[in-house]
Parts: C-alpha cells; structure tokens; sequence
C-alpha cells in the first residue's frame, strides 16, 4: 500500500494536467505551475496570520474546490500536504488515508470533470477502485461530490444563475451546466447535504466557471463566475482565494453590484493581475486578462497589487481598491500617479473625478447615437435628401426619416469613432495598444450606424481637427484605457478624460508639461500606448 500510494503522489514528468485541453473559454483548465502560485499565496498569508505557521504542516485544515475540473488544485494541495504531515503522521498510507478523507473536498462541474479530479487525487475513477490511494472511503465518489442538478426556471430563466430556459433546458443526455454550489439558497445547508455533515472549510480555492454562453464565446455570454465569489463568501472561510476574469475591475455586464462590493470589501488583501490571458492559461485568450485574489476572513486593509505582463511582474504596490472619487478599480500601478497628476490640475485634487463642465465624456454619445443598428446598410449613391452615413466597412445613404435619434447632430459639425476596438494582437491583450481606432472627421450632413459613437457637437471643422490630435495622444488614450475593459469602447471609458481647449492642436509634449509628467512616467506611457499614426481626415 505505501509503494502504491508513494508512486502514485509523486512528480510525473510529463504532467498529465498541463496537456489536456481547455472545454472552452467558459471553462478553463488551470495549469499545475499556475496552481501552485496561488497556493503559494495562500501559504504566504497563512503563515503572517499564524505566527509563522506552515499550512501544509497542519492537519486540521480543510479545504474545498467547490468546482474541481481536472482536480489540479487538490492534488497539488495533497502533495504539499503529504510532505507538510510526514513528522505528524510518519505511515504515508495512513497519511494519504488523512488527507484525502478529513482534509481535501471538490464539487465536479460536470460528470466528465468529476471522473477527471477523482483520477488526479485518488488515481482511480473511483475513490473505491482497486487502483485508488485512498484505502478510508466506503463510497466511490470519495469527498469529490457530483450530480446532476437542473435549472429552477421562472419565467424563462434560471433564477440562480440567469440561464435561459430555451438553450438550457436540455434532456439527460446533456450536461445542464446547472452547477451545484450556485443553485441553491442556503449554501451552508448544501454542504452539509453533500458531505453528510456541518462542514466549515479554512480554505476556498479554485477556478470557476466564467459565463454561460448561447452557443460561444461573445458579447451574449452572461458572467456567473461572480456567483461562486459571492456564494464562497457566504461559506466564511478564513481564506478565499480564485481565478477569474479581470473585468470585473472596470465593467461588464451584470457585475456592477459585484464590483462595488469587491471594491469596497478591505478583506481582498491580494490581486495578482495577468494583463494577458495566455501569460497565466497558455493558448487562452480573455479579453481583457485575468487574475487571481486571496480574501482573508480576519485581517483587512489596502491591497497588495503585482501586475503581470509578458512573464514578468512588471510592479507591486499596496494601495487601496478604490481610490477616492473613482468608481473603478484603477488596474494599471504604473498609471496610477499619472491619473493623479492629471485630476489634481483639473479638479484641485480631490481625487479621481472631474467636474462635469471638465468631463471628455460628456462630449460623447451614447452607443446607437442615431438609433442604426449595426447591421444597417444605405444605398450606395447619394439621392436627394439622403443622409450620408458611417457604417461598418464604409458608408452608403439612407432617407433622413430613417434616423430616429440625434436628429440635431446630423447637421452639426463632430467626430466619429469607433465603438469596439480590440487594440492590438486580434483578440489578444498586447502591450503596448493603440486603445482605440482612428477618429475621423463627420461633416454637417453625416451620421452614423451602431459601429461608431460621435464626439461633439462643434463650431467649425478647425475644432474637430484640435479633438481629433488630442485623441492621438498617448495620454489621452492611456486615460481611457484605464477604465477599457475589453474591446467596447462605451463613454464611460472615458471617465479619466478631461477636455481641453480646442481652439489649438494638442500634442503629447504639450500635455506632459500641462500636468507635470516626468520622465519615468513618460516611459511608462510610451511602454502600454504605441503611437496612433495618420494626419485629419
């Protein structure tokens, strides 16, 4: 039994976790290596709030993965464990037997994942089997629960996770992606149903599922992985600690609530923020990053923030989630005396917000500013009382009837850009970004589908030149892409931006001596923004 369970727990090279495949971009596999960042995180904090102490050498602690995929998170927390208990619990046999029955517990996602984790921690598909580890459980499923669970649908939607019923609502030959830990109103009773017992967990740990899609991975994908952040919570452990998109720093749909409480919660002691995906998920690409945090249940304070790019931590500073004015997250450390600088000339420095009179923002439309879907196409030559508008790949011409809003603006001197833009890399996050795509001049007479916001209105086209330079500059777009979570580029993004005179060209020398921008904070901006090339159209 001991050269069994020996065998079985030791390195494998090659890891069998770090060349499966991804289900998707809804449910990532974490990598063994990335795993084991987050659990030395965890140690770090464990061992500040205990003296000390070495969590791998504690018996007591339990932990959960409430949604286990490949398992890569318990196994690697039962080989620390393992050498962590040698000294209490000399026999490895009657060591493995602890460990795996007291001390690591999973929720399956799937049936398929449940099979999965169950031969990663107990290297059988059955905590039972003549080949598993484990020789203390008398079921097969082990501590690693899974079974079908089923939407509770009102009105259409599920009314835990918000699936729709229409894509949803599936037979019992297909997963129903109706995950257990979310899907019910009393997560502590849940648990104990689960394990047979009143179970309070240490440890919460994990990588969520991100979003329930209708059919891929887009703009209709509703984020869930904030229900499990919520839901863990509701468990008190004394440490938390998952892998999630980082859009929740700044937007998406559906996490406002989520993010105004993470901001404002002084328990999320750790980010360790990922500004490209495949940094920390090799081959996965998340718009907009990802990152991990740790919550720790009995200490608060500011946060410690590393952010990650291109293999390296580019920086690290504690500093408060929110800071004064602000309604997001300000992810970028680099940017963060920048951004003071800026509002400290236009608002006297009383933190990061404008006036309204200041505001760059309240110079730019809504999204459909004229009420065109994208998908509208005008004809291809000009006709008497046609509007010439702005549409994706070009421009055509509709009847002026045809607009519904902003009617106003038609005749009115401004500038067009784009509503989405993903940067740089198509889809990845490379740095350094253009941000945004070129503006362009809109003439009295013009309007515009879905695809692009106007800026404005002006008096005259010199105007229009003197917003379009200020748009060019890397200042201005490092202001927007601080709160640019992904490729939308709505008017909220441009929160950070103030306006400026626009009887004169900008340039960025011009504005690095208005709001004192040294030299390293010039580096820094011409590191993240690459240059927007092209004269005034």
């Amino acid at each position: 039994m001991i050269e069994q369970a020996s065998f079985a727990l030791r390195g494998r090279n090659p890891d069998v976790l770090t060349c499966i495949a991804n289900l998707s971009n809804d449910e990532v596999f974490t990598p063994p290596e990335f795993a084991n960042r987050m659990l030395d995180t965890l140690a770090e904090a464990w061992a500040a709030d205990n003296d000390g102490a070495n969590i791998w050498a504690d018996s007591s602690v339990r932990f959960l993965d409430p949604f286990t995929k490949s398992g890569v998170f318990l196994r690697e927390i039962a080989k620390r464990l393992i050498v962590g208990l040698e000294a209490e619990i000399p026999d490895l046999q009657t060591r493995v037997d602890h460990i795996l029955t007291q001390q690591v517990f999973g929720i399956g996602i799937t049936r398929l994942t449940s099979l999965l984790a169950r031969r990663s921690l107990y290297c059988s598909k059955h905590a039972t089997g003549e080949h598993s580890v484990a020789k203390g459980f008398s079921n097969d499923d082990g501590n690693i629960w899974f079974e079908r669970v089923e939407h509770s649908w009102s009105e259409g939607k599920c009314r835990f996770c918000g699936a729709k019923e229409e894509t949803f609502e599936r037979g019992e030959g297909l997963e129903s992606h109706a995950y257990a830990f979310i899907h019910t109103d009393n997560i502590g009773a849940r648990i104990a149903e689960l394990f047979g017992e009143e179970m309070q967990f240490d440890v919460i740990i994990g990588n969520p599922p991100y979003q329930l899609s209708d059919g891929g991975f887009g703009a209709s994908a509703a984020p869930i992985y904030q229900l499990f952040v919520e839901q863990a919570k509701q468990l008190e452990p004394r440490f938390l600690s998952m892998v999630i998109p980082a859009r929740w720093f700044t937007g998406g749909k559906g996490l406002d609530d989520f993010r105004a409480s993470m901001l404002s919660d002084s328990r999320l002691r750790v980010i360790e923020d990922y500004l490209n995906s495949s940094d920390a998920f090799p081959g996965v690409e998340l718009q907009g990053g990802i990152c991990y945090f740790l919550w720790n249940h009995d200490e608060r304070g500011d946060c410690v923030v590393t952010t990650h790019y291109g293999g390296e931590a580019l920086s690290t500073l504690e500093r408060p989630l929110l800071e004064k004015g602000a309604e997001n997250f300000v992810r970028h450390n680099g940017a963060l005396s920048i951004v003071k600088k800026v509002m400290a000339i236009e608002n006297g420095g009383s933190g990061l917000s404008l006036p309204e009179n200041k505001q760059f923002m309240q110079l730019v439309s809504p999204r459909k500013p004229f009420g065109l879907a994208t998908n509208v196409r005008g004809k291809s030559s000009q006709f008497a009382g046609g509007v010439k508008i702005f549409q994706f790949g070009g421009s055509g011409y509709i009847e002026r009837s045809a607009i519904s809003a902003a009617d106003n603006i038609i005749d009115k001197w401004k500038v067009f850009i784009g509503g989405a833009h993903g940067g740089q890399g198509h889809g990845k996050d490379v740095f350094p970004t253009v941000v945004l795509g070129k503006p362009f001049l809109g003439p009295p007479g013009t309007a515009s589908t879905e695809t692009y916001l106007y800026i404005g209105p002006f008096e005259n086209e010199a105007e229009c030149h003197s917003v379009q330079s200020y748009i060019r500059t890397r200042l201005f777009r490092l202001l927007v892409l601080l709160n640019k979570p992904a490729q939308h580029a709505t008017r909220k993004v441009y929160a950070f931006v103030p306006k400026q005179d626009f009887s004169k060209p900008w340039t960025d020398e011009m504005l690095y001596q208005k709001y004192g921008i040294d030299e390293d904070e010039v580096a820094y901006i011409e590191s993240m923004i690459r240059p927007m090339a092209g004269a005034d159209e």
